[in-house]
């Protein structure tokens, strides 16, 4: 039996094709017991089968194999499960025969608190307490319910039959077929499943209400809520309908399944999972409450469900071969869900907002321990770690890019054709680039696997030289660093208009083009000559940020870009990218800390939603960042932010106006937040102002959804230890509030406070019973003045929070959020001797990239104290009049 411990994938001498699965969940003492007979096809000669299996015990009387033709019994001679490879190993005294076999398993198990596997979530009914049942599979959990080949090539069907309670609502993947009532039980059998991966096994058990549309060719979709909250389903049900719709025209393949429920659990520690005819979800991505959501918590619902549904044929249909190409499954279920959400909702601009997706990639591949897309994995302790930015963002970008590059009508044939071809089956990242490549004669597979089999991407450096234009690609590191790399990019470049477009291959480390021929216009030498026929006042590269790499400008250029900005000559993705490009860059040390504030004030009069947004987080960390390195300019900092958010402010009010646009509303309240943050008198007192009010009247119009947040954070900036009335008070919006939007709404505010004795009360608030599990990590975000006490907390805390979120993906947003954000090398070492003896796989490499984040802020906090003349620059930019 040892041969089999300590490897990565099972043995392939025997493979799963049909599960018989009998399931009797207890939600009084949180047990379950079943069954499972599954035809199992020997392939090889072997005395073993070797399968999954963790958290359960299994009878070894109960084990047998049975040949169907002879109907000959195989008794086993052992039966041992190794918890440390999660492997049940069966081992028999004669060697099986080939052919299908069937085996037969009984064991029982608990229904933990971990949020994976077969586990318990509670909810209120009545005012009592009430346990439902759920299970959460992905990415190698169906093991912890019941023995199988928990990987995502082993695909099988599935036959459930569960004995519940009558009075509960019980769902599974497929259809019931029949239900039989007994008393107080009842046994409900459900249709045999297509071929399937186990990770997308689906089981939920509680009280429920739903809401019920079809698609226009007859499929029934179901949104499922806690008793009292099925209406709150409406709007996700209306994409869902009209998404199913989209992606069978997209795909060219019809939804496979008879049925859709999407389901609303109260205790869910991922975002949604896209199991096969049943999609789980958090409340606050499902259900929407006209008169308490947001525009952000409906807008989050859309992209979310057509996510999930995305899956339904990217990832359930077709499924990646092994966990190294998750990617295919999250970047282009990220990708394709924006695609629909630009479809059924255009004046969201969500192409635009993408670009959220594409900062979030571009940071964490900054970092010299991010990993490549396509990445090695050598046990299931290491999956969790990479359903990250790489993975569903860069993976997204990285799709956009080709997309853009091949064009869209070639890239969606060739799509239809590999879905079509490895439908019920699965699938490499290669056999996606010969698809594409088929399709598009490109040589695709030449051109992405420098994006997807090494990690980090280019910074293209671009001058003017003798009216030459000359390229130069390195790799970006945030730290400063030089970095080993090449890649084939895509560029793309306007030149003084979005009519003067070219485009070509960057393959070599440097190339030069000469201006006249290729663009036909020269670079003037003076913003004074610009504007000739024969000149070009300014030049952009990467249009509309569609290439996954930065751009770094000789400084005329980037003089022209700053005057285009201010002119308002470039598109809002580019000006967006610009930005974001320049914020990188003076964090790596490459730009200076003055320069930037001084791009930043040309977006003066910016009112673009995603581009406002992005500047207001870059204000954040540059505000945070000074603090460190010039901590006697901070004051002066903030008010060069609060001039610089005044004018967006002015226009947007505090009041929702008539017929008004989705993203102003948005837009209103992330204003209004970096206002309250900076501690902007009038701001807070209107804060206060309005929260007073929605305490005396939860339905007063003068606090609407969108502007929640920012009235809860204006009115923590002037609680203190003395002065608590406030946070009593947000307390109790939350504590009363049944919505989850809310909910984590007010535990985002609450840690935003400046005074020291509240934030370690509010830390310890998010380890008490009244926050649950998957919520916690909305309160983490401290303020600089926590800083320090958060750490202290994390490590006076750190056994509890192992043991409650240690075994799940959750964990890491613990270590970064409290470790991330300091600046000294002396805190560097700190962390490590901490971490020294409590470092685990789960999160090995987040505590590596979060130490990575401070060493790179500790030189840039150097960087920016040797700065000459800041102080002048700051004062200047603070008192300008806008």
């Amino acid at each position: 039996m040892a041969e089999f411990k300590g490897q990565s994938r099972l043995p392939k001498f025997a493979a799963p094709k049909r599960y018989d699965i009998k399931l009797v969940p207890d939600l009084q003492s949180c047990k379950f017991s079943g069954s499972v007979s599954i035809h199992v096809d020997i392939v090889a000669d072997t005395r073993f089968i070797v399968l999954n299996a963790a958290d359960l015990t299994v009878h070894s009387g109960s084990v047998s194999f049975t040949e169907p033709k002879s109907s000959k019994v195989f008794q086993p001679s052992s039966v041992e499960i190794f918890e440390a490879d999660e492997i049940l190993v069966v081992e028999f005294a004669e060697i099986l025969p080939i052919g299908v076999g069937v085996l037969a398993i009984g064991f029982e198990g608990v229904l933990n608190e971990q949020m994976k596997g077969f586990y318990r979530s509670t909810y209120e009914h009545n005012g009592e307490k009430k346990n439902m049942a759920v299970t959460q599979f992905e990415p190698a959990d169906a093991r912890r319910c019941f023995p199988c080949w928990d990987e995502p090539a082993c695909k099988a069907t599935f036959k459930i039959t569960l004995d519940v309670p009558s009075e509960l609502v019980a769902l599974s993947n497929m259809p019931v077929i029949e239900e039989k009532v007994n008393g107080h039980l009842k046994t409900v059998s459900y249709q045999e499943s297509p071929i399937m991966s186990t990770y997308l096994v689906a089981i939920v058990v509680g009280l429920f209400d739903f809401v019920e549309d079809h698609t226009s060719d007859g499929i029934k979709v179901r949104v499922y809520g806690q008793v009292g909250k099925a209406n709150q389903g409406k709007f996700a049900l209306h994409v869902a309908v009209k998404t199913l719709g989209l992606y069978k025209e997209y795909f060219a393949v019809p939804y496979p399944l008879p049925k859709l429920d999407m389901i609303a659990i109260p205790d869910f520690a991922a975002g949604a999972m896209e199991n096969y005819g049943l999609v789980t979800y958090r409340e606050t991505a499902l259900l929407y409450d006209d008169q308490h959501s947001a525009a952000a918590n409906k807008q989050r619902v859309a992209t979310v469900v057509a996510h999930e549904l995305a899956h339904q044929w990217f990832g359930n249909l077709v499924t990646m071969e092994w966990w190294t190409h998750l990617w295919l499954n999250e970047g282009f279920a990220t990708w394709v869900s924006y695609l629909a959400s630009d479809s059924l909702f255009p004046e969201w601009n969500v192409w635009t907002q993408f670009l959220d997706e594409s900062v979030e990639g571009l940071r964490l591949d900054g970092l010299e321990e991010s990993h490549p897309i396509e990445v090695e994995i050598n046990h299931a302790s290491e999956i969790d770690e990479i359903f990250d930015a790489i993975s569903y963002r860069k993976g997204a970008s990285v799709i956009r890019m080709l997309q853009s590059y091949l064009g869209a009508e070639s890239f969606q044939r060739s799509l239809a054709s590999y879905i079509k071809k490895h439908a019920y089956s699965n699938a490499k990242t290669e056999d996606l680039w010969a698809a594409l490549e088929e399709g598009s004669g490109e040589p695709v597979t030449k051109l992405m696997n420098s994006w997807t089999k090494q990690q980090g991407y280019p910074v293209v450096s671009v001058k003017v030289n003798d009216q030459k234009l000359e390229f130069e690609q390195s790799r970006f590191l945030s730290s400063g660093s030089s970095g080993d790399g090449q890649w084939i990019i895509p560029i793309t470049l306007v030149c003084g208009s979005y009519d003067n477009r070219k485009s070509f291959l960057l393959e070599k480390k440097s190339e030069t083009l000469d201006m006249h021929k290729y663009l036909g216009c020269s670079v003037t030498s003076s913003l004074a000559e610009a504007g000739t026929d024969a000149s070009c006042s300014w030049l952009k590269l990467n249009v509309d940020q569609a290439g996954f790499y930065r751009v770094k400008y000789d400084d005329h250029l980037a003089a022209r870009l700053r005057h285009a900005i201010e002119k308002n000559y470039l598109s809002a993705t580019d000006r967006f990218g610009i930005l974001d490009d320049s914020f990188a860059l003076c964090m790596a040390r490459q730009q200076s800390f003055v320069s930037l504030l001084a791009l930043m004030a040309s977006y003066k009069e910016e009112l673009d939603y995603t581009v406002l947004s992005n500047l207001i987080a870059v204000s954040y960390k540059l505000v945070r960042i000074a603090a460190d390195a010039v901590p006697e300019q901070k004051e002066l900092i903030k008010q060069f932010f609060i001039n610089l958010f005044q004018n967006s402010a002015e226009k947007l009010g505090w009041q929702p106006k008539a017929g008004e646009s989705h993203l102003d509303a948005m837009l209103r309240g992330e204003v209004l937040t970096a206002l309250a943050m900076y501690g902007h008198d009038l701001t807070l007192d209107e804060a206060s102002r309005r929260f007073h009010a929605f305490l005396d009247d939860r339905n007063t119009p003068l606090l609407p959804p969108d502007i929640r947040r920012a009235a809860y954070v204006g009115v923590m900036q002037r609680v203190s230890a003395s002065n608590r009335s406030d946070y009593e008070s947000l307390l109790r919006i939350y504590r009363e509030s049944d919505l989850s939007q809310e909910k984590t709404r007010v535990l985002g505010s609450l840690a935003s406070c400046p005074d020291p004795k509240i934030i370690l009360e509010v830390l310890n608030f998010l380890l008490t019973d009244e926050v649950r599990n998957q919520d916690a990590v909305f309160g983490l975000s401290v303020g600089i003045e926590g800083r320090e006490l958060a750490w202290s907390w994390l490590k006076d805390n750190w056994e509890h929070i192992w043991k409650t979120w240690g075994s799940g993906f959750l964990i890491t947003r613990f270590v970064s959020a409290t470790v991330s954000p300091f600046a000294s090398l002396e805190k560097v070492k700190e962390i490590e001797e901490f971490f020294a003896t409590r470092s685990k796989p789960a999160i090995a490499r987040n505590l590596k990239q979060s130490i990575e984040r401070v060493n790179i802020n500790a030189k840039w906090v150097q960087s920016i104290q040797g700065e000459k003349n800041l102080a002048d620059a700051v004062t200047e930019l603070a008192y300008r009049k806008y």
